[in-house]
């Protein structure tokens, strides 16, 4: 699991070896194995996750029981619920694996001094926060004006390594279609 980690933060940090090893002395590494929440609606969000291995997803339920995806999140990519964790106030959202997973976890309190003590990785964190930010009002603009089959190609673009990891289903509730749609969608693709 660390090797991952140190893999990841060599190719988009320049840390010192003492920073890279007080961010481990820190982390929890911990195995979840798939249909494992790590997240539940009503819990606070207590972590900052990094996913070394497995994938994913963070979502919200209707009171019908439905489920919609805001995003999924595999390998080398990071995962909480900001306004839970920040606010330390009620998450409305899930976070489970949809594979057993290995990640490793932070607490608030951690990632916070980490962030003071490593000026890099605090400048780094707020890049992160900005491209999820743009993501975010990108997304918000294709559901609003985008057509199904371009939702389609948008997420095929942006999770081109794990589409065929995920059931279509949770790939319909990320796009906002029906599964009818998706299948009819993806039909017409296969006939170009």
């Amino acid at each position: 699991m660390v090797a991952e980690f140190e893999r990841y933060i060599k190719e988009n940090l320049k840390l010192s070896g003492g920073d890279l090893k007080l961010m481990l002395s820190v982390a929890v590494e911990r195995i979840v194995r798939r249909k494992q929440l790590l997240l539940e609606e009503g819990e606070v969000c207590r972590h900052k996750i990094f996913i070394c291995k497995g994938l994913l997803r963070t979502y919200r339920t209707r009171e019908d029981g439905s489920e919609h995806v805001m995003m999924f999140s595999p390998e080398t990519w990071w995962a909480t619920d900001p306004e839970s964790l920040n606010n330390q106030t009620p998450s409305l959202y899930y976070i489970d694996a949809l594979e057993d997973s290995e990640v490793l976890l932070w607490t608030k309190k951690d990632f916070d001094m980490l962030c003071a003590q490593i000026p890099a990785l605090k400048a780094y964190s707020e890049k992160l926060i900005s491209i999820n930010l743009n993501l975010g009002r990108q997304r918000i603009f294709s559901a609003l004006s985008a057509t199904a089959e371009e939702k389609y190609d948008e997420f095929v673009a942006s999770y081109p390594n794990i589409f065929a990891r995920i059931p279509l289903h949770m790939v319909a509730s990320y796009l906002g279609v029906s599964l009818k749609t998706l299948s009819r969608i993806r039909q017409a693709q296969l006939k170009r």
